[in-house]
């Protein structure tokens, strides 16, 4: 039997997986996204709990071994990056804020702590994801609201023009609807390149928007 996370059918894609300048990573839970992104991530030199290449640090070791069987290939090699994933941002920004001593990093970043979880997310992203360089993201709408999905693409937008190169997993229909990026959505087939409109997510949430009442007939037959 092959062991997880090997008999994904997104892990078995990978191959197959041409990362453009943005390239958007969607499908449902369990399809795969997190940890696609978390292997390419420490397959390109980035920490599993996110960061710098130069931040490393370890809460809990949950990731997976598939980065350390991944070799990446570069048509350019960028220097700079940042691994972004949410559902370790408060450890990393713990680590962040506790190491400052005389040689630590905390004096480098902005106070990630005295801020609402969306504020910060977008205070780290505009300090280290507004030039050219290689970023991960994993689904970093679960910070952000509606404006701030708006003002991450702005970010994104201004940064890609000094060449920066994104990668995304997400769930949110507006970051898939970003300009020009390479959509793949994830499913038991493996990986499938996809334009905005024939998206699962989108079709659903386009229905559910169109008339919240019909979906809760479904779930709620009998009231």
């Amino acid at each position: 039997m092959t062991p997880y996370p090997y008999e994904l059918p997104a892990v078995r894609a990978l191959p197959h997986i041409n990362f453009d300048q943005v390239t958007i990573l969607v499908g449902d839970n369990g399809a795969g996204k997190s940890t696609l992104i978390e292997g390419l991530a420490v397959a390109a030199g980035f920490n599993a709990e996110g960061g710098s290449k130069n931040l490393q640090f370890e809460t809990h070791a949950t990731h997976s071994s598939l980065g350390d069987h991944l070799r990446l290939k570069w048509n350019q090699r960028l220097g700079w990056g940042w691994f972004l994933r949410a559902e370790t941002f408060y450890g990393m920004a713990s680590h962040i804020h506790e190491d400052d001593g005389p040689w630590g990093v905390a004096e480098m970043f902005p106070d990630l702590h005295n801020r609402s979880h969306g504020e910060s997310f977008l205070t780290l992203i505009e300090s280290r994801m507004d030039d050219a360089g290689l970023f991960i993201l994993d689904e970093p709408e679960s910070a952000l609201s509606y404006h701030g999905q708006l003002k991450l693409m702005i970010i994104m937008h201004v940064a890609m023009s000094y060449g920066a190169q994104f990668i995304i997993a997400t769930h949110s229909p507006m970051l898939m609807a970003f300009p020009g990026a390479t959509i793949y959505e994830l499913d038991k087939s493996g990986a499938t390149v996809r334009n905005w409109e024939e998206l699962e997510a989108v079709i659903l949430w386009r229905s559910f928007l169109e008339s919240p009442e019909r979906t809760f007939r479904h779930l709620f037959p009998d009231d």
